[in-house]
């Protein structure tokens, strides 16, 4: 039996995988790492308190940060690996603090 071969693709979608190809080509993986850097940063902020509170998540953000800064330096401008590293150091701050009130709510 032989295998149904895909439908070759529109005009139209051609002309999208070229522009998804070119807008790759000009991406740099500083710049991804840097809007990563944010994202993470963003969510964790958003899991350290409120309804949205999730301190393992805020966690996890906080050690995904501490691996990613470093693979910046040098990549990026040094003031928004300093940035970032302020960042950090508030999301831990904010961590312990948010650690700390749960302890004291389960006591």
């Amino acid at each position: 039996m032989a295998e149904e071969q895909p439908p070759a693709p529109s005009e139209k979608e051609q002309e999208l995988v070229e522009q998804l190809q070119a807008e790759l080509s000009r991406l740099k993986v500083s710049d991804l790492l840097l809007q990563t850097v944010y994202t993470i940063s963003s969510l964790g902020y958003h899991r350290l308190s409120g309804e949205n509170e999730d301190l393992e998540q805020a966690r996890l953000a906080i050690e995904a940060l501490k691996a990613l800064l470093p693979v910046l330096e040098g990549a990026v401008p040094a003031d928004a690996v300093r940035d970032f590293s302020q960042v950090l150091a508030n999301m831990q701050l904010a961590y312990a603090a948010a650690a700390e009130e749960g302890t004291t709510k389960d006591a």
